[in-house]
């Protein structure tokens, strides 16, 4: 998968952006100036969804999303199955290129890019160091438990005027991880927030990004 990327050469650790619907690389690589500062020999990464997005030029998507682009149920969850394969495939990759582990390395979705990270970061071994969860939703709650072969910490951050993506997400989402047995849950509301990333969401983050990589303040 095409991405773009941004930090040093030799990176100690790794922040994987993981973009919504409709969306490309250039989406959130740019949130990378203001946290790179704070985040010492860190690497940003951001991926192209694999899928083009039919009629949108430069828009990508993870899986079709049939309430949207009127696909079948089937047709999205064959779309998921292979976005998983790929951004598991690719995340191998990146990895060993940059010669960082799994344990120092966040997956910092947005929207669809979220869905994709609370899927398949619990599924993946040895583990990440934590999850960035904005403006999504918990994919197959029922199945956590059974699939969940690690449980990283996980930021969850939603904005309570969210039109695309009910804030409601947010709680049945913790609810389902703690259920599941993840001890380490965060939750931020972004208030007066819609469909988007605010300034105390991004510092929220941060702060979380610095946490579980083990910077030092």
């Amino acid at each position: 998968m095409r991405h773009e990327r941004r930090g040093p050469e030799a990176p100690k650790r790794l922040v994987v952006f993981l973009h919504g619907y409709g969306a490309n690389a250039a989406d959130l690589i740019g949130l990378a100036d203001p946290l790179m500062p704070h985040l010492p020999d860190t690497a940003f990464l951001s991926p192209d969804a694999p899928e083009a997005l039919p009629g949108l030029p430069g828009g990508f998507q993870w899986f079709p999303i049939p309430w949207i682009d009127g696909s079948s149920e089937e047709a999205a969850e064959q779309g998921m199955d292979r976005a998983v394969a790929d951004l598991t495939a690719w995340l191998d990759e990146v990895m060993a290129a940059e010669g960082v582990s799994q344990a120092e390395t966040v997956l910092f979705g947005f929207s669809q890019g979220t869905m994709m990270a609370l899927h398949v970061g619990p599924r993946s071994t040895p583990g990440y160091a934590g999850l960035v969860c904005f403006s999504g939703r918990l994919l197959k709650p029922e199945e956590l438990t059974e699939e969940a072969a690690t449980k990283p910490p996980v930021l969850l951050v939603h904005g309570d005027q969210d039109e695309v993506v009910p804030v409601q997400s947010l709680p049945h989402a913790a609810e389902a991880l703690e259920a599941a047995g993840f001890e380490q849950v965060y939750a931020h509301v972004m208030k007066g927030t819609g469909h988007g990333i605010a300034p105390d969401g991004l510092q929220v983050a941060l702060a979380f990004l610095r946490d579980v990589f083990g910077i030092e303040t």
